[in-house]
């Protein structure tokens, strides 16, 4: 198992954008979109500084946050990168288990994927995410490669929001809405 030290906190640029974003959209009453806490296990702990020096992760999680936007549940995982791509193993196969069981029952499933090296942030649905796993697993690229995705989806700052992920879930839902009617 991951020791805190060695492996938490990472991603969490990205991640305090999203909670600073996520405590604006409560606060305007858009979407209630709450971060799920990692379970730890405490091994060593300054009672002194009240801190916890040593941890590890107890049972998987699932995703990184949860909620509802207008209506629709959503849930989805933050993944950040310092590479032209984000391998596939940086998502767990609890993770996509979680997110295709809450697919089936209604809900919206996403990733947010932070390149790096671009300064972007790309919103990338659950069924792409899962195409992408497909063709790994038939041999194929064992990565999401930032060109692979789609521009129509770049998340950005805008409309006092730090990242204004709710517009690439509407573009999501109006291409899932046309794709529907046809």
């Amino acid at each position: 198992m991951g020791y805190w030290n060695s492996r938490g906190l990472r991603g969490s640029a990205l991640e305090e954008m999203i909670n600073m974003t996520n405590d604006l959209y409560r606060q305007r009453g858009l979407a209630v979109i709450q971060k799920v806490p990692t379970p730890i296990t405490p091994i060593e702990v300054d009672n002194k500084r009240h801190t916890i020096s040593k941890a590890y992760f107890g049972k998987t999680s699932t995703v990184d946050y949860i909620g509802a936007v207008q209506g629709f549940p959503v849930c989805f995982d933050a993944k950040e990168t310092n590479m032209g791509y984000l391998p596939l193993s940086n998502i767990h196969s609890h993770q996509m288990s979680f997110m295709e069981a809450y697919q089936k029952q209604g809900g919206i499933c996403f990733i947010l994927i932070s390149f790096r090296l671009y300064n972007e942030v790309y919103y990338l649905p659950f069924p792409e995410l899962a195409g992408f796993a497909a063709q790994a697993g038939e041999g194929g690229r064992k990565s999401v490669p930032y060109d692979g995705m789609r521009r129509i989806y770049r998340v950005t700052s805008g409309k006092g929001f730090p990242l204004h992920y709710l517009e690439a879930i509407n573009v999501y839902l109006q291409e899932a809405k046309v794709k529907n009617e046809s």
